[in-house]
């Protein structure tokens, strides 16, 4: 299986800043089912930046097996945008969107640039990536080399020569896992 590019991640690298130069924080939006993609479209359409990780699944309909790109994280779209009040209630007017994660528009929760910047890697590497168990305890590792050098995660079934390298984002409490070299892998 591979990950499917859909388009839909934009780099890390040019998300919003604000005025002062500093990057803005991910938030979270909570979508109504199967309406990933919709918010992600009407998102960007108002000015926001949506992130929308996605990975590749198999689907069989009319008899045909074939590929098909899913959400990595089913129900949410990250926003990278500082959010204030007005664009807080202009997010929650998108048609699909049945909330934003946190404690009112004055408190959103937000998810660390380390998660974030993570699954970023995992989507551009295009590596073959399935849904998990969320995970908060195990041997956690740093990638050394290859496409996802520098990646921090946890390290579960190394075989002779691959392991699977677990992704949470703690906010979610959701987790995905990777095939990794685990020759290249060092403890944290």
């Amino acid at each position: 299986m591979e990950i499917l590019g859909t388009g839909t991640a934009a780099p890390i690298a040019a998300a919003a800043a604000s005025t002062a130069g500093a990057r803005a924080p991910w938030h979270v939006a909570w979508t109504h089912s199967h309406c990933e993609q919709l918010v992600f479209d009407q998102l960007q359409g108002r000015g926001f930046h949506p992130f929308l990780p996605s990975m590749g699944a198999w689907s069989t309909r009319a008899g045909r097996r074939r590929l098909i790109s899913v959400p990595m994280f089913p129900g949410y779209v990250f926003l990278n945008d500082t959010l204030d009040k007005s664009a807080h209630v202009e997010a929650r007017k998108v048609r699909g969107v049945a909330g934003i994660l946190g404690d009112g528009w004055d408190r959103p929760a937000c998810v660390p640039d380390e998660e974030m910047q993570a699954i970023q890697q995992v989507v551009d590497s295009r590596l073959p990536t399935l849904p998990h168990p969320y995970l908060t305890e195990g041997r956690t590792v740093r990638i050394a080399a290859g496409p996802l050098a520098g990646l921090e995660g946890i390290l579960v079934k190394a075989r002779p020569a691959r392991g699977l390298l677990v992704l949470s984002v703690n906010l979610l409490q959701r987790s995905v896992v990777v095939e990794v070299d685990w020759t290249q892998v060092m403890p944290v």
